[in-house]
């Protein structure tokens, strides 16, 4: 079994959507410290064709907390000025008529946790893309909590029967191929080829969120973007 562990992060960049096409199983590892200016909570959308920011607003924000002990802001406000955002950025995209609905129930999904609200975005813009990975969440497996890093990757990996652990690249200084083999498990690193798709202007602005993608392509046409990709 193919399996792929990644924290959650908020509509993400294709590269993220590509490690869950390429896994029977991908675990939501919402038990790990948040990363502060990291991409579980934010990530880059066009606003007048150029490279926008946006992050979803929390309370008591802490490293010192795991995902799934953070929480979103309670004031329903940053939800409609982020779909504000979106509408007014990307109205006259091919197919805004048929991702926004989606974003909507995304973004208006009721949930404070930050870790469920992640996972939840994860799983609905998989099922509208028709991928066939099931999803688990890392907390919900048991599992020795004192371990840390890669031990604590390899732990999951035993306990979910994995043959091949597939990792983003940008993993690669993190893990020891030969402890992997040493425990009957294959290691690779995912890369993402080169992506274009014509958007609103000629020059493409790229690694922005999957919002972007979907605006522009149609299902079989943001499944063929996601095969372009290589194991290494």
């Amino acid at each position: 079994m193919r399996l792929a562990i990644m924290q959650p992060y908020f509509l993400p960049y294709i590269g993220y959507f590509q490690l869950i096409d390429s896994v029977d199983l991908f675990v939501v590892y919402d038990d790990v410290n948040y990363i502060k200016k990291g991409w579980i909570n934010r990530n880059n959308i066009q606003v007048g064709h150029k490279s926008h920011l946006f992050s979803l607003p929390l309370q008591s924000v802490s490293q010192n907390k795991y995902i799934n002990e953070t929480q979103l802001d309670t004031n329903p406000i940053w939800k409609s000025n982020l779909l504000k955002t979106i509408q007014q950025s990307y109205r006259k995209a091919p197919f805004f008529d048929t991702v926004f609905p989606l974003l909507e129930s995304i973004v208006g999904y009721e949930e404070q946790n930050l870790a469920r609200y992640c996972a939840h975005s994860l799983q609905e813009i998989s099922n509208y893309l028709q991928l066939e990975t099931r999803f688990v969440t890392s907390s919900e497996i048991e599992k020795d909590h004192s371990v840390k890093g890669q031990d604590k990757i390899l732990e999951i990996c035993k306990k979910l029967h994995a043959t091949d652990y597939i990792n983003a690249i940008g993993g690669m200084a993190l893990y020891d191929r030969s402890a992997f083999s040493d425990a009957g498990i294959a290691l690779h690193f995912l890369k993402t080829n080169p992506i274009t798709y014509r958007q609103f202007k000629d020059e493409f602005i790229p690694w922005l969120s999957i919002i972007d993608v979907m605006m522009f392509n149609d299902i079989a046409q943001t499944n063929a973007l996601l095969q372009q990709r290589e194991l290494i």
